[in-house]
């Protein structure tokens, strides 16, 4: 893989990792496409590139949200953990970020054989793909039909274990994780670009755990494609986040059909052009 190369793939993991039309499906077709051997130490770096995306644009939230932690664990000896996080908005979204990352922190320990083995078949991409047009084009049918929507102060542990799950069937390739997971707030009733945050905000542990994970890879993959590897996280960092920004002034003024779209026409040329 030469430089080029490595930005292309990464320019495209940046924009599709936080809009709604799965990065892990584009990092499976782009890479052949290119014709070029993609490799998990790789996709792991852009992946850690877009995690630098979010921290920047997030920074502010980020430094808020560990002070409201660490304050709502001071908040335990004294009684007031729960009237902690019902008064403060930081202290909720924190808790319920971490819970949000359970179910796909125990998907990714008990089925790991399973989703690692749906990586090396494009149909299983072409069909989730479909899956998640699905989604997002039923998310907001149901959305529109919602007059009150829901903010922070409904974001509890149920709705987010909710929203987690989502994330966690996002470990599937063509399952967009950002897609799932607002398309499953969006069913809940929750704002919109609420559920857009909290769903980017519950990128940074799943991100993180998953390169700690894959460190020793990423080292390896370092001594063999070394300059490839640092083009490829500075596109993904840089292109991640102009997705964000784009994306979370898109979802106030725009429905997410023409993502819907995109999947559902990514998923039928795959599944035509690997059946046929």
């Amino acid at each position: 893989m030469d430089v080029i190369q490595a930005i292309i793939i990464g320019t495209v993991q940046g924009l599709t990792e936080f809009l709604p039309v799965s990065s892990s499906a584009h990092l499976v077709l782009v890479p052949e496409v290119l014709g070029v051997q993609g490799s998990l130490a790789f996709d792991t770096v852009l992946h850690v590139g877009t995690l630098a995306a979010v921290f920047t644009y997030f920074w502010n939230d980020i430094v808020h949200m560990v002070r409201a932690f660490l304050s709502s664990i001071g908040d335990i000896p004294s009684g007031n953990f729960r009237e902690g996080i019902r008064e403060d908005r930081f202290k909720r979204l924190a808790w319920m970020v971490i819970i949000g990352t359970v179910p796909a922190g125990l998907a990714g320990v008990l089925f790991k054989d399973f989703f690692e083995a749906l990586f090396s078949s494009t149909v299983a991409v072409g069909f989730f793909l479909i899956v998640t047009g699905l989604l997002l084009w039923g998310s907001e049918r149901v959305s529109r039909g919602v007059r009150e929507k829901l903010s922070i102060e409904k974001l509890g542990v149920r709705n987010s274990l909710i929203i987690g799950c989502a994330q966690a069937l996002a470990i599937a390739p063509g399952i967009s994780r950002s897609g799932a997971t607002i398309s499953a707030g969006l069913f809940l009733g929750f704002e919109r670009e609420l559920v857009a945050r909290y769903s980017f905000l519950l990128s940074i542990p799943a991100i993180l755990g998953a390169a700690l994970v894959q460190v020793k890879d990423i080292s390896v993959g370092f001594d063999l494609l070394g300059a490839s590897m640092i083009a490829g996280f500075l596109a993904a960092a840089v292109s991640g986040y102009a997705a964000i920004k784009f994306f979370l002034k898109l979802i106030k003024e725009r429905d997410l059909n023409v993502f819907a779209y995109y999947c559902w026409a990514l998923g039928i040329i795959t599944l035509a052009v690997f059946l046929l």
